[in-house]
């Protein structure tokens, strides 16, 4: 078998720059999606259901893009066309989303540009390990960080520094304001401009010629799934019950997002175990239910990060503005200042996780990689739970340098801990797969975080990211349930950090 060849830098750099684009537009619904809901009308107990569009889509997107991708060869190559097609759908989508005139616009808008951009995101991790060496696959992950950390700085900041320049920063009821529109349009042609670049200046190897490289783990065979109806009837009975006593005691209805999901994963396990069917849905509820042990093990350090950073994208605007601006009327200049030093705070730890990349590589060698999560997990909680008691919105940007540090971590230590433990021809679809241990939690998260921080916390914003300082300290236990890679790996896809 033959080993990859080497890529040049400007070939790695080239095939990576399409990155900075997507994350330049999810970090700009990041920092504004909840500010735009809020402005059209949202309560604060509904902004988690209205975030809900962006983990579902992703968890019914991801995975079937991957499948479809590892399926896919023509004249345009394999990831390549779906990042193109993505892209477009996702600039129309940044267009529209900032001039949605009522509420259930906007939700649905929020659903479409997940959904376009999930299809041009999901394969660029799968594009990385098609393309490169083992030996390269670190700055190939590293430049994806890179770019997600400048994406992100750029895109939170941007209406911070627009209404700097004299951009109008309050709008009508009902209206958005001008600096977050403007935002948009920028984000929807950076996003255009740097995908188009990577598809007009890279190459695919062709499938039969990707099988024939050594260094990836031969695909399984056919998993018997006859078992499958253990776990399946199991969360379909949890959901029927789960139904019944919501509707039995008058529980809050966003429990319901909940309850239905499980039904429906409990009785697509239940159709696995018995249909003989060869599809699409058939094989990729096979290679979940076969999923390598890996990504088992690193299943809940992932659904706890990520339920707690589902948590701070959720409240971080809100806390902000009614903690350290004391406003929580949208349409007053505190709260939009405070909306605006929300932004900065999210460019900020974006901006810290680039920063952290000089250390991670150090920690992990003196710590190993389950430790060095560990700790940067701890040192992203602390910054989370200490909204609390800063009350100068100044000093916040301390709580983002440790939360830089956790973002850092989630980023890249995950995909470390499972490197070189996925077969090359089914790349796509287990990158897909491992991505539900990001949209479950935050599907979770949306169907009991408003009723939590409204039963439990009365309606105050900041014990949402309370909620998710904890949720991250979970994380970072379970991640010593995780066995360490061999040697070699140690260092594989840690953020702008070449190995």
């Amino acid at each position: 078998m033959n080993q990859k060849p080497e890529l040049s830098f400007r070939q790695i750099w080239n095939m990576s720059l399409g990155f900075l684009g997507i994350q330049f537009a999810f970090g700009l619904q990041v920092a504004n999606v909840s500010r735009i809901f809020q402005t059209l009308g949202a309560d604060m107990q509904r902004l988690p259901i209205l975030w809900v569009g962006a983990p579902l889509t992703g968890l019914l997107v991801q995975p079937l893009i991957g499948y479809a991708s590892d399926h896919t060869w023509g004249r345009f190559g394999r990831r390549r066309p779906y990042f193109f097609a993505g892209a477009i759908l996702t600039t129309l989508a940044l267009v529209a989303m900032p001039n949605s005139p009522v509420l259930w616009v906007a939700a649905v808008m929020l659903w479409v540009m997940n959904a376009s951009v999930n299809i041009s995101m999901e394969p660029f991790r799968a594009f990385v390990a098609d393309q490169l060496p083992t030996s390269q696959r670190p700055l190939g992950f590293a430049l994806q960080s890179l770019f997600i950390g400048v994406g992100g700085v750029l895109s939170s900041i941007l209406p911070w520094l627009l209404a700097r320049f004299g951009i109008l920063n309050v709008a009508p009821a009902g209206q958005i304001p001008a600096t977050v529109r403007i935002a948009f349009y920028a984000g929807a042609a950076v996003l255009l401009v740097a995908v188009s670049w990577t598809v007009f200046t890279t190459r695919e190897y062709p499938p039969e010629r990707l099988r024939g490289f050594s260094g990836s783990p031969p695909a399984p065979t056919d998993i018997g799934v006859a078992r499958a109806w253990l776990p399946g009837s199991a969360m379909l009975v949890l959901g029927v019950v789960g139904v019944l006593l919501i509707r039995n005691f008058s529980l809050d209805a966003q429990l319901y997002l909940l309850a239905v999901g499980l039904v429906v994963i409990g009785g697509l396990y239940l159709w696995l175990a018995r249909t003989r069917s060869r599809g699409m849905l058939r094989q990729v509820m096979a290679d979940l239910y076969g999923m390598p042990g890996p990504m088992r093990r690193l299943a809940w350090v992932q659904f706890f990060s990520w339920f707690a950073m589902f948590a701070m994208w959720n409240y971080l605007t809100p806390a902000v503005a009614a903690v350290q601006f004391g406003s929580s009327d949208p349409l007053s200049a505190a709260y939009n200042a405070g909306a605006n030093w929300a932004d900065v705070l999210s460019g900020a730890y974006s901006g810290f996780a680039v920063l952290a990349a000089a250390i991670i590589p150090l920690m992990v060698r003196r710590a190993g990689l389950r430790w060095s999560h560990l700790i940067n997990l701890a040192l992203a909680a602390l910054g989370l739970i200490s909204f609390v008691w800063i009350h100068n919105p100044d000093w916040l940007l301390l709580s983002m340098l440790g939360v830089g540090f956790g973002w850092a971590s989630i980023l890249s230590l995950p995909y470390t801990l499972l490197a070189d433990n996925l077969p090359a021809e089914k790349m796509g679809v287990y990158m897909g797969m491992f991505n539900f241990f990001i949209t479950l939690p935050q599907i979770l998260g949306a169907s009991v975080l408003g009723v939590l921080v409204h039963a439990v916390f009365r309606n105050q914003p900041v014990y949402g990211l309370v909620l998710g300082g904890i949720s991250l300290l979970i994380a970072g236990l379970c991640t010593l349930r995780v066995a360490e890679p061999r040697a070699g790996a140690l260092v594989a896809g840690l953020p702008a950090q070449q190995a």
